[in-house]
């Protein structure tokens, strides 16, 4: 799979990064619970009901082969997912957070067991669609995507309680690796002559550089990308939240640095790594 770059296997960390979210939760008091987040019209309580259901429903899907939810007619993506969302969200204001902890405590093992099982290289349960739409994707980026999904939630309680934590390197620097295999996807719809390459850097501790070149009619993940067309540079805290939309993308850019090709740098700067 070069369009996506080199496997990286982060089932290791679930465990860590979860018994890090347990502890955050488990010291939230009663009001924090209700503090507003970045997540539009989503509290503390709201964010953590919607990673139990995604517990819940690759759990399902993966390890017990249940449909669930199906599209309505003319739906698209981002629309189903707004749905299902947002309905389980309300479901789940009928419980407490000493439950939620419970039962995300209880269902996280098994998740990692059924990770733990999957052969990195065969092609994934979900595929990734801010990585690419025509291409069948390795399961190795489904399940790093779901790493990333759990950390920026974590992130998103983080700040909404102001209790910073999870960003070692080690925990964060995997985040900004799956998202950045975004980049091709990002560059999609321009086309350069064959071998035109782009850098995208991210400083900071967990940071690191990518490069994408265009090859075969389309951009691809490279490690060696060759001289760039255009680059781009943010810190690591700019990069997730642009690939979130926890920033605008006009924010985004006020905080980077790019040179060349001006078409191709505002593309990279409009990364985004989840569904929308």
């Amino acid at each position: 799979m070069v369009t996506f770059g080199p496997a990286i296997d982060v089932r290791p960390l679930f465990p860590r990064e979860r018994r890090a979210m347990l502890e955050l939760l488990g010291g939230l008091g009663h009001a924090d619970w209700a503090r507003p987040t970045v997540c539009p019209g989503w509290d503390v309580h709201d964010v953590v009901g919607h990673v139990l259901n995604d517990h819940m429903r690759r759990l399902s899907s993966g390890r017990d082969g249940y449909g669930g939810a199906v599209f309505a007619d003319d739906e698209t993506l981002p629309v189903y997912l707004a749905r299902v969302n947002e309905k389980f969200v309300r479901a789940s204001r009928q419980l407490s957070p000493q439950l939620m902890i419970e039962l995300l405590d209880h269902l996280g093992p098994r998740l990692d067991a059924m990770w733990a099982a999957r052969d990195l290289r065969a092609p994934a349960d979900v595929n990734v669609s801010w990585a690419a739409t025509d291409l069948d994707n390795p399961a190795w980026l489904d399940i790093g995507r779901e790493y990333t999904e759990y950390w920026v939630h974590q992130q998103q309680v983080r700040d909404a309680v102001s209790v910073p934590g999870a960003t070692e390197p080690d925990l964060m620097a995997p985040v900004l690796d799956i998202f950045a295999r975004a980049l091709p996807h990002a560059l999609r719809t321009h086309d350069r002559p064959e071998g035109s390459a782009v850098h995208l850097e991210v400083t900071g501790p967990a940071g690191g550089r990518w490069g994408a070149v265009r090859r075969g009619g389309r951009w691809r993940m490279a490690e060696h990308a060759g001289e760039p067309t255009a680059r781009a540079s943010m810190d690591q805290d700019t990069f997730w939240r642009l690939a979130t939309r926890g920033i605008t993308v006009e924010q985004a850019r006020g905080r980077s640095t790019v040179s060349g090709d001006p078409e191709l740098t505002t593309a990279i700067t409009a990364l985004l790594a989840v569904v929308a």
